[in-house]
């Protein structure tokens, strides 16, 4: 079939926990810059490769890629950048382990077994990934995140409809509201997708303009972007669910490896968790990941974590993405019936 089109990118599907985190494997150039995170502002300076990709037709609001760049550190394999609906987001857990299980399973890094470990840059700092791996598959995804803190513990959140809320600030790779899921009546099941969303995007927009926050190490990192409604933490070794809902309002379908890393950050703090000590979060489809407090850190003169987290990711595609000259939408459009609070087509 002959196919008349201006660029050819080449796509791998991936999910992890039923998150979409597909990755771009050829036909986009590294953008510019001498870290991965220079890379990322070039990107989104430009934008249009997010919008081709996760816009509609070619996209959705429940989709996120990866591009795949060179690192220009000696002690990395490689590096991605994370486009996610509505921002560039300096680490994700699930999408991580769709990269890494990409990068073996393709053969674009070497694969060993019974383990593989390598090094990865995301845009917020190298990251260390222990594969598990058996017949050419990799059966689980461990990654020793970059280290994670608590901002505000406990503190009050005027929410527009929902009252005055108690909420944690906490950096698990992108920075979040913590809030519990009992005070807004949850019980974090599937059928309550709709008003998690609507309840996180309303926590998320209070939180950025009422509790401020801002990486100590890179002021381009700032303002809580994610949201993460949690059950009462059912102790150490133990499984807790949760919801994380991601701008512009929709249910994160993985357990989200940056809010479990930000969740034992708060936990920490608090004196509930130890190194060494385990915790499993739970997805509202029943997903899982695992975590662990592997050491205790300092950032910025407050104390920190080094959390690991573990899952699993699974190809389900490959594909090619077409621009035709005479497409219409080249970069996608949006609208409000799957992009909450869209008003624009364009």
């Amino acid at each position: 079939m002959p196919v008349r089109t201006q660029r050819v990118i080449t796509v791998v599907g991936c999910h992890a926990g039923g998150e979409v985190g597909n990755v771009v494997v050829g036909g986009v150039l590294p953008p510019p810059g001498a870290t991965v995170f220079e890379q990322m502002q070039a990107l989104r300076a430009d934008d249009s490769l997010r919008r081709l990709l996760l816009r509609e037709p070619r996209g959705s609001v429940a989709v996120h890629a990866n591009l795949i760049v060179p690192s220009q550190r000696p002690d990395c394999d490689a590096g991605y950048i994370i486009m996610e609906p509505t921002e560039y987001p300096a680490m994700s857990g699930s999408t991580t382990m769709c990269v890494a299980t990409v990068l073996l399973e393709t053969g674009m890094v070497e694969m060993h077994e019974p383990e593989t470990t390598l090094r990865l840059e995301a845009p917020a700092g190298v990251v260390e990934v222990r594969a598990v791996c058996r017949d050419g598959r990799c059966e689980s995804v461990e990654i020793t995140n970059v280290p994670c803190f608590a901002d505000r513990i406990d503190a009050a959140l005027e929410v527009e409809g929902l009252g005055t809320l108690t909420v944690d600030v906490a950096f698990g790779g992108m920075w979040y509201a913590i809030a519990g899921a009992s005070a807004l009546g949850f019980a974090l099941e599937p059928s309550e997708a709709r008003d998690l969303c609507i309840a996180g995007e309303r926590i998320r927009l209070a939180a950025r303009e009422q509790l401020p926050c801002v990486h100590p190490e890179n002021a381009d990192i700032a303002g809580v972007s994610i949201v993460q409604i949690a059950e009462p933490w059912q102790g150490v070794g133990a499984v807790s669910k949760n919801a994380v809902v991601i701008a512009p309002g929709r249910l994160d379908r993985s357990a989200t490896g940056t809010g479990l890393s930000a969740r034992m950050a708060a936990l920490h703090v608090r004196g509930s968790l130890r190194v060494g000590d385990t915790m499993t979060h739970a997805s509202v489809i029943g997903t899982r990941f695992d975590g662990r407090v592997v050491a205790e850190a300092t950032i910025g003169g407050r104390p920190a974590i080094i959390p690991a987290i573990r899952g699993s990711a699974w190809i389900t595609a490959i594909t090619q993405v077409f621009v035709d000259p005479a497409d219409p939408f080249p970069e996608g459009y949006l609208l409000s019936d799957t992009w909450p609070g869209t008003d624009t087509h364009t």
